[in-house]
């Protein structure tokens, strides 16, 4: 029997924000990414050195990939890997306005973006927007897990 690769068929890695130290100093938002052939699109936005730093994170809709124009924030779901272990917390759901992180080394946040909710804002593309909310360099980055409408062995990019 084959192996088939979870990468393969199922879900398409697209890194956001490559780890960098500081990564979500002052206002950052990640590279766009285009939502038209996603089902479903989850980007893990995580670090591991950085105590007292946090973080406000909200999902952007935009028109392009410049993008030449980002719409208003949309709500969305996230949930909290606690330090130290891969027990995720309660599925939460955020508002528009998004949510601040917690502080602490070791930080894991799975937010969930439904495509329909950026189809009905009018745009097909989509980022995560940071704003450091207390000043404490992050060690991180954010990486999109991207569930193809169609599976295929052959995903066109959805990095753009």
């Amino acid at each position: 029997m084959a192996h088939s690769l979870l990468t393969e068929n199922y879900v398409k890695p697209v890194v956001g924000i490559y780890p960098v130290a500081d990564a979500f100093s002052a206002t950052v938002y990640s590279d766009v990414i285009n939502a038209s052939q996603a089902q479903w699109i989850t980007a893990l936005v995580y670090w591991g050195v950085g105590a007292t730093g946090t973080v406000t994170l909200t999902v952007i809709p935009c028109d392009d990939v410049t993008p030449s124009n980002r719409g208003t924030a949309v709500a969305f779901t996230y949930r909290r890997y606690a330090t130290d272990t891969d027990v995720a917390g309660a599925s939460t759901a955020a508002a528009a306005a998004g949510f601040t992180t917690t502080a602490g080394s070791d930080q894991v946040y799975a937010i969930e973006i439904d495509p329909a909710v950026l189809g009905a804002s009018g745009y097909k593309y989509v980022q995560i927007k940071s704003v450091e909310s207390v000043d404490s360099p992050l060690l991180g980055g954010i990486t999109f897990l991207v569930q193809p409408t169609y599976a295929s062995k052959a995903v066109a990019t959805m990095l753009v």
